[in-house]
């Protein structure tokens, strides 16, 4: 179904029963779909709600329509009251980590708790240098071969459909501890406009002042991060100490859901509240 929120109207998705957890998809202009099928693991004893954010995925909006962190912001917390939450239990994933933390420090009496997922990171610097690992990774010899392999293989004549996911994959391998297990990833897009606007609306951003100084007690935070993630590792553990949080690191890149699904789900599901 669709909601009408700030003039926008977004698509969502929701399933299970139980203490409802909103699920915030990274990007930022990408969609739900590619936390999926491991996500929905979590939907036992639990409700999950799921939003295809501003300018991405079913929730387009007209390119005059401002798509920068303030406005994903104000969105979620319009969702919070469409749904009668006066607090708030966000999971968020990649860039949706970053948007968990945006929005709890904007609204910190209304977050009951965090899980954070492979979270982006919580400064400039840290953003710099995954931009840099991630490139390091895709320029490697090993993700190079594959890519001059699957140009002269024909694949793209004889089937455009397998040709696409193909290069879907070798495009998100940097992501990955075992840039094979890509295949297991759900293809998604990403809208550029809406990605680009997201970041120059946060500038050379950084979140530590006001997680240093947010109130205390702070609500409960488990943190999962990848000991192979370009995202620094550094920087989740720099967060779990400014929030209190609890971090659990597991020997994967970015996409725990996909390279560690079982370890994924226990981590999740010990933290998050359930019926």
């Amino acid at each position: 179904m669709t909601i009408e929120v700030n003039g926008i109207s977004l698509y969502t998705r929701q399933l299970g029963s139980g203490p409802l957890v909103i699920v915030l998809h990274g990007g930022p202009g990408a969609h739900h779909d590619y936390l999926l099928p491991q996500y929905d693991l979590l939907a036992k004893g639990r409700s999950l709600f799921y939003y295809d954010q501003r300018g991405g995925g079913r929730s387009p909006v007209p390119r005059e329509t401002p798509v920068g962190w303030r406005e994903h912001v104000a969105d979620l917390h319009a969702i919070g009251e469409s749904l009668g939450l006066e607090r708030l239990t966000l999971c968020g994933y990649s860039w949706g980590g970053l948007l968990a933390l945006l929005y709890y420090l904007e609204h910190p009496g209304n977050v009951e708790r965090l899980a954070l997922v492979s979270p982006a990171g919580i400064a400039f610097q840290y953003r710099q240098q995954f931009e840099e690992e991630f490139a390091r990774r895709m320029a490697s010899p090993e993700i190079q071969r594959e890519r001059d392999t699957l140009r002269s293989s024909g694949l793209r004549e004889r089937d455009p459909s397998a040709y696409q996911r193909r290069a879907f994959e070798l495009s998100v391998a940097g992501y990955f501890r075992d840039f094979h297990d890509a295949k297991n990833l759900t293809p998604f897009r990403v809208n550029a406009r809406t990605q680009q606007a997201v970041w120059e609306s946060l500038g050379e951003y950084d979140l530590r002042p006001r997680l240093h100084s947010s109130p205390v007690p702070r609500p409960p935070c488990r943190i999962i991060h990848g000991t192979a993630d370009p995202i620094p590792i550094a920087s989740s553990r720099e967060l779990a100490g400014l929030i209190d949080g609890q971090l659990v690191e597991l020997p994967v890149g970015h996409c725990p859901h996909v390279e560690a699904t079982d370890e994924f789900v226990r981590a999740c599901d010990g933290f998050l509240a359930r019926a």
